[in-house]
C-alpha cells in the first residue's frame, strides 16, 4: 500500500470536531477529538476514540464521566485552545467557562450542544482506545450547524 494515497483516502472521511471533558476530584482533562459516531439507538451510545496517552483516557479508564461539548461552526478557535494541556482555573478550562452537568462532567457554556456520557466499555487498539460511551443527558443551547474539521483546514488522520 502506498502510504501516501492511504493518508490521502484516509483524509477524506468525514468528521466533526468535539471538545470531550472529564473532571474527578481531584483534576480535569478536555481535549478536542474527531473520532466520534453515534453507535446504537437503544440504548443511545457513541463511539469514540482516544489517544492512550492522553490525561483525557486516564480520566475515562477510570470510568470518569465525560461530556462531549459541539462547538459550533464559527467556534474553531474554542476547539483550537483544547489541543494544547488542560488548565482548570476555577470554573473554566483552557479559559472557557464551564458548568457541571447531571454527571459532573463539564459542559462549556459557549457550546451550541453537549452530551452527557458514562463509560460503557472499551476496545484498546493502536495508539487510541476506542470508548463506548452511553448518553445520560443532552443539552441543546442553541440550534446551529456544528464545526467540521473539512472547514477548519485542520487534519487528524491518516
Amino acid at each position: 500500500m502506498d502510504p501516501q494515497v492511504r493518508k490521502q483516502v484516509l483524509r477524506k472521511l468525514t468528521y466533526g470536531l468535539y471538545v470531550a471533558a472529564a473532571m474527578d476530584e481531584f483534576q480535569a482533562a478536555a481535549d478536542t477529538v474527531n473520532w466520534l459516531s453515534q453507535a446504537s439507538f437503544q440504548p443511545p451510545l457513541v463511539m469514540m476514540a482516544v489517544k492512550k496517552d492522553s490525561n483525557l483516557h486516564a480520566l475515562l479508564e477510570c470510568g470518569a464521566p465525560v461530556a462531549i461539548n459541539i462547538p459550533g461552526a464559527d467556534q474553531k478557535q474554542l476547539a483550537e485552545s483544547f489541543f494544547r494541556p488542560t488548565q482548570r482555573e476555577g470554573e473554566t478550562l483552557n479559559g472557557h467557562r464551564f458548568r457541571r452537568g447531571n454527571t459532573g462532567a463539564p459542559i462549556l457554556e459557549a457550546v451550541p450542544a453537549a452530551l452527557e456520557c458514562r463509560v460503557a466499555g472499551s476496545l484498546p487498539g493502536g495508539d487510541h482506545t476506542i470508548f463506548a460511551l452511553e448518553v445520560v443527558d443532552a443539552h441543546l443551547h442553541r440550534d446551529e450547524p456544528p464545526l467540521e474539521m473539512w472547514d477548519t483546514g485542520w487534519f487528524y488522520g491518516g
